[in-house]
């Protein structure tokens, strides 16, 4: 894949400001992509867009191919008749700023979303009509399954709630023959809830009209969006539930081991995702339709996808399930070549990003290099103490080392914000950054508030065709704004801008730096 020089920012549409509760793709998106345009910045990095669960995780969502209900924008639903202003009015307890508070969001929100879904199924036009028929028909590989699965879980979940059984799932609650996707079951639950599962189709023609018309709008603005796929995908998710042969399960479709990764650098005890595993000898026995046909949906959503935790594709850390800590657990090898041999031959050349970062081996580096996937290279991890000045500055996450087929970043969702990690960070490591951003001469002068703007454009004159600043890092926020915290929940996923970031005077900075470093051709 060959990547034109080029800039841009990552900010997860939740984040977006002034709509109740939570970010939504309607008005502010498309004034966050005029934003990008003021500032001559082509790229908008996005997490996944799928439908969030319990820990509020855009990484653990109930369908890698459906799209987020709480980032529908119900002002454009007033528009096309399907609410009324009274209904959308915010109540007191939803903010329109700061954190968002998931829980409520959920509760307010998706009543308002289902009784939308009710007024276009009694008053839709028969013109509308035909264009959802057409929706449903285009996206009938997994709209059907992933319906009835949400309606099957709103329905024990709300019985699990009466019996304080909260955090039950499909595997361990539903009935045996639903929970295990008897063809049956599920037929007999459709007949008798039809309407319950229709309202979940027309929730998602919602999200998809909209997302497309916003995806359009960016491309004729000249503004690609980066999207982002997990390599693993949730346990309560329909993704699991209708295609329980493709995963390591038992016969009661409970997980016989879960993915995370070994102790690195965000944790001591590893990483336990908890998600299941693939089965990838019965995957590749079907062609490896179902990554193909991932694949495939999310490029017709965004321009280019970023695969998280890539290195899984060539070994993947198995942990037996029931383990505390992903310490336990061993590399086994994963798809490698016959994995993206299948995509190519399906897709063609696809425009995906390696998240090419932690334990990374040479069979690792061989299939990205293979395929010609661009890596990533983090500024965070660049500037160590110990190595510094020994033979010079020759960490690989170095602007000056890097070459052109790679995305710089100055940190990821994973990170701390950059000014949130120079506060944090000894001072033997302030040094070294002072020395790498001041060329050596007058370090002293440089003040701890000059890091953030400076690494910025260290990162945007670096030789990576791409480059992606966190929206927070161009403000110099502090750890408060930090998306997410590896290995704990409650707190994650919150962050909003607020409307001043709109700034004229931040795009000037950026129009600056894009012209001349050569990212705005």
């Amino acid at each position: 894949m060959n990547l034109q020089r080029s800039s841009g920012i990552l900010l997860h549409p939740t984040s977006l400001p002034e709509t109740a509760g939570i970010g939504t793709i309607g008005k502010q998106a498309y004034r966050f992509v005029d934003f990008l345009v003021e500032a001559k910045q082509s790229l908008w990095q996005i997490l996944p867009i799928g439908p969030t669960g319990y820990g509020d995780s855009p990484y653990a969502s109930f369908s890698t191919f459906a799209g987020n209900p709480l980032i529908i924008d119900l002002d454009m639903l007033v528009q096309e008749g399907w609410l009324s202003a009274d209904d959308i009015q915010c109540p007191e307890w939803i903010s329109t700023s700061g954190p968002i508070d998931f829980g409520s969001v959920v509760y307010w929100k998706m009543p308002l979303l289902k009784k939308a879904a009710r007024t276009f199924m009694d008053e839709v036009s028969a013109e509308e009509r035909q264009q959802y028929e057409v929706f449903k028909k285009e996206e009938k590989l997994w709209l059907s399954d992933y319906a009835t699965f949400m309606s099957i879980k709103e329905f024990y979940d709300a019985k699990a709630q009466e019996e304080d059984r909260f955090g039950a799932m499909w595997s361990n609650y539903w009935p045996h023959d639903l929970a295990v996707h008897d063809a049956a079951a599920v037929k007999a639950w459709n007949k008798a809830h039809r309407k319950d599962a229709e309202l979940w189709c027309i929730i998602q023609y919602f999200f998809f009209t909209q997302w497309r018309s916003l995806k359009a709008y960016a491309n004729e603005h000249g503004v690609s969006i980066i999207g982002d796929i997990p390599i693993f995908v949730a346990p309560d998710s329909a993704d699991v539930w209708s295609n329980q042969n493709l995963f390591q399960l038992d016969e009661n479709g409970r997980a016989t081991a879960v993915a995370g990764v070994p102790p690195d650098y965000f944790s001591a005890t590893g990483q336990l995702w908890g998600n299941p595993l693939y089965d990838w000898d019965a995957m590749e026995k079907a062609g490896y339709k179902w990554w193909i046909n991932r694949i495939a949906h999310l490029i017709k959503l965004v321009d280019y996808v970023r695969v998280d935790h890539f290195r899984g594709f060539e070994a993947y850390w198995r942990v037996p399930a029931g383990e505390e800590t992903a310490i336990n657990g061993a590399w086994i090898p994963g798809p490698a070549h016959k994995l993206f041999k299948a995509i190519k031959k399906s897709l063609g050349d696809i425009p995906i990003i390696a998240e090419d970062l932690g334990v990374i081996t040479e069979g690792v580096e061989a299939l990205r290099d293979d395929f010609a996937l661009p890596g990533m290279k983090v500024l965070q991890f660049a500037f160590d103490a110990n190595e510094a000045g020994k033979g010079g500055f020759t960490n690989p996450f170095l602007p000056h080392m890097y070459g052109t087929h790679c995305v710089c970043y100055t940190g990821t969702h994973d990170n701390d914000t950059l000014a949130g990690w120079i506060h944090n960070a000894s001072e033997a490591e302030r040094d070294v950054v002072r020395r790498y951003v001041s060329g050596g001469i007058n370090t002293k002068d440089v003040k701890d508030e000059d890091l953030c703007p400076l690494l910025i454009r260290a990162a945007m004159a670096s030789t990576a065709a791409f480059t992606v600043v966190p929206l927070q890092d161009i403000f110099g926020i502090g750890s408060e704004g930090r998306m997410n915290m590896p290995s704990t929940s409650g707190t994650n996923w919150q962050w909003r801008m607020s409307a001043d970031m709109f700034s004229s005077e931040k795009a000037k900075w950026l129009r600056e730096l894009s012209i001349i470093y050569g990212r705005n051709l």
